[in-house]
C-alpha cells in the first residue's frame, strides 16, 4: 500500500501569500488537519474530498499525493529508493509519465539530475520485469511525478491534479505577462464581491479577472473545463465517486444576472481576446466587454473595481508606467465615488505613482513576481 493510501495525507502547492486563503477554501470543502508551512499546505481527505479540492479549489498549483519520504544523501541512494516502488502497480507500458524535482541545501544539487536518477529508476525496473518501458512525455503525461529534496530529506510524490491547477482552460489567447487565474481568483475572493454591486474591470485585458468573477458569482467549477485530472490515472482511482462529485457541482452552476460584471481596455486586440475567452465558459457572454480608454470613462460609481494595470514588462517604459498609474488615480478619486478598487501592483515602484491612500495592502505572488493587491475606498 502507498503512504497516501496508508495516511490519506496530501499536500497542496500555493502561491505565497495565499496560504491563508487556499487553508481556508480546502477546509470548507471538507478537508481535515490542514497545516500550512512555507511550502504550501498539509492535508487529510478522504478519496471524494480529494477529488472535490482539485475539481474546485480557484487557489491551489496543485495536490500532491505522496508515496514515500526518506533520507537521501546521494543520487545512489535516491535511485535505490525509487526502485523499492513496485511502479507497475501505478502506471504501465502504455502510459506516459515525467518526473519534476526541485532540490535545495542538498547533497544531490541540481534539479534535471535527481528528475534523470528518478526517470531511469523507474525505466530500469519496467526494463527487468516486463522487458518494456513507459514513455516520457514533459507536455502533457499521464503521471506526474513530484521529487521534492530539502536539507537531504526527500519526498516522492504522484500529482493528483495532473499540471497546475492554474490553468482552468477558458484562457486560449492571452497578451504578455498575463495574470494567473489562481491569483485573479484571490483577488476576486479579497475583494469579498458577493454581487451587491457590479464589479467592473476597467484595464481587463484578456479578460482573467472579469472570469473568475464569473466562475465565482456563478459557482462555477475552477475545473469545469479541465479534459481530466491526474487522479483519473491512480491504480486506486474510484469513477463512481469522482462522477458523482463532479455532478453534484456542475448542479450548483448559476446564472449571471445582466450588467453584472464588466470589463473594457484601450486594445481592441486585448477586448476581442477576452470575449473569446469569456465565451467559453457557461454564461460568459453576460459578460460586458467594451473597447475604451479608463480616461473616457464617465463615472464608474458604487461598484467593486478590481483592475491589474500594464507594469514595465508589459509597457516596456517606467516613465509611462509612472503616467498610467498618476491618470489612473486621478480616475479613482473623479469618477469612482462610493466604489472600493481593489489593485494588484507586479510593480511595487508604480504603488507610490497612484497617489492615494490604501486602507490595506497584502502580499501576493504572481508566478515570479512579488506583487502587492491594495484596497482604496472612494469616498
Amino acid at each position: 500500500m502507498l503512504l497516501y493510501q496508508k495516511e490519506r495525507k496530501y499536500f497542496a502547492q500555493i502561491a505565497g501569500g495565499m496560504e491563508e486563503t487556499g487553508a481556508a477554501e480546502i477546509k470548507a470543502l471538507g478537508a481535515e488537519s490542514v497545516k500550512s508551512d512555507i511550502r504550501g499546505i498539509h492535508f487529510r481527505a478522504a478519496k471524494a474530498c480529494l477529488y472535490r479540492i482539485n475539481y474546485l479549489s480557484r487557489f491551489l498549483t496543485r495536490v500532491l499525493a505522496p508515496l514515500l519520504r526518506f533520507d537521501c544523501p546521494d543520487a545512489d541512494t535516491l535511485y535505490r529508493k525509487t526502485q523499492s516502488i513496485s511502479w507497475s502497480d501505478i502506471l504501465g507500458p502504455e502510459n506516459t509519465f515525467a518526473v519534476f524535482s526541485n532540490v535545495s541545501h542538498s547533497h544531490i544539487n541540481h534539479s534535471r539530475y535527481a528528475s534523470l536518477r528518478v526517470k531511469d529508476a523507474i525505466a530500469d525496473q519496467f526494463r527487468e520485469r516486463v522487458g518494456k518501458r513507459p514513455s516520457v512525455n514533459r507536455e502533457d503525461p499521464d503521471i506526474w511525478i513530484n521529487l521534492h529534496i530539502r536539507s537531504n530529506s526527500a519526498v516522492l510524490s504522484l500529482d493528483t491534479s495532473g499540471g497546475s491547477l492554474h490553468r482552468r482552460g477558458y484562457r486560449k489567447e492571452g497578451l504578455e505577462a498575463p495574470l494567473q487565474e489562481t491569483l485573479a481568483a484571490a483577488i476576486i475572493r479579497l475583494s469579498e464581491w458577493d454581487g451587491s454591486r457590479p464589479l467592473a474591470d476597467p484595464m481587463c485585458g484578456s479578460g482573467t479577472l472579469p472570469n473568475e468573477a464569473l466562475m465565482h458569482y456563478c459557482r462555477i467549477p475552477a475545473g469545469y473545463l479541465r479534459a481530466r485530472f491526474g487522479f483519473e490515472f491512480f491504480p486506486d482511482f474510484d469513477a463512481t465517486i469522482w462522477r458523482s462529485v463532479k455532478k453534484k457541482e456542475d448542479r450548483k452552476i448559476g446564472k449571471l444576472p445582466q450588467g453584472m460584471i464588466s470589463g473594457s481596455d484601450i486594445s481592441a486586440r486585448a477586448v476581442q481576446m477576452a470575449e473569446k475567452n469569456s465565451r467559453r465558459l457557461p454564461g460568459g457572454e453576460g459578460i460586458e466587454y467594451r473597447r475604451c480608454d479608463f480616461r473616457n470613462i464617465t463615472d464608474l460609481e458604487n461598484r467593486v473595481i478590481v483592475c491589474n494595470p500594464p507594469y514595465g514588462i508589459r509597457l516596456g517604459n517606467p516613465e509611462v508606467s509612472g503616467k498610467l498609474m498618476k491618470d489612473f488615480g486621478d480616475f479613482l478619486k473623479q469618477r469612482c465615488k462610493g466604489s472600493s478598487a481593489y489593485i494588484y501592483f507586479g510593480d511595487r515602484e508604480m504603488i507610490k505613482k497612484i497617489g492615494l491612500k490604501p486602507s490595506w495592502k497584502k502580499e501576493l505572488r504572481n508566478g515570479k513576481l512579488d506583487g502587492r493587491l491594495l484596497r482604496y475606498d472612494l469616498y
